[in-house]
């Protein structure tokens, strides 16, 4: 088992990355990384991200760098776990760029739904994070999860009424 990563951690993963990828593209944080990167956690257990595009080299750079960093790395975003909404590329805010690469930060709002759809007290934690931060509002977090829920009946996992009830919950205890 690789080691948890504080904020020197991601960010050196992130410039390695960038280093040797051999094509642009941009890869978006997601999880731990933003609360690390944001200040609200010290480490992650891993960096979890997406790539679109995926930039050449990508897979290979991982690979490599999770041994030499002592990082653990997941593809893993909130859209592998409730429906992507309409336009989280726009929302998703700008880390840094290294080499090719463009860092963001995986939309809050899909990350804070994501988070409200597990209802794990750290994920909860995390949205309560993501809304003291000013990084999602619960008038827009109402509406981006109207946006998504007809969607729900894809991911059988999900049970529509209990996710819509922690997030009018969530918003309705942050008014």
């Amino acid at each position: 088992m690789r080691s948890e990563s504080d904020k020197r951690r991601v960010e050196s993963f992130m410039a390695a990355l960038g280093a040797r990828v051999r094509s642009s593209g941009r890869i978006y944080l997601a999880g731990g990384a933003t609360a690390v990167l944001h200040g609200w956690r010290d480490t992650t257990i891993d960096i979890d991200l997406k790539a679109d595009p995926e930039p050449a080299g990508l897979f290979e750079g991982i690979a490599l760098l999770k041994d030499e960093l002592d990082v653990n790395v997941e593809l893993a975003s909130p859209d592998d776990f409730i429906p992507a909404i309409p336009g989280w590329p726009e929302r998703s805010l700008f880390i840094a760029r290294h080499g090719l690469i463009d860092f963001f930060h995986y939309d809050p709002y899909g990350q804070a739904l994501s988070k409200l759809q597990r209802r794990h007290d750290r994920d909860v934690l995390d949205a309560h994070f993501l809304l003291e931060r000013g990084l999602i509002r619960v008038d827009r977090l109402q509406e981006m999860f109207a946006l998504i829920e007809p969607e729900l009946i894809r991911y059988p996992a999900i049970d529509p009424a209990s996710f819509r009830a922690a997030v009018m919950e969530f918003c309705d205890e942050n008014r």
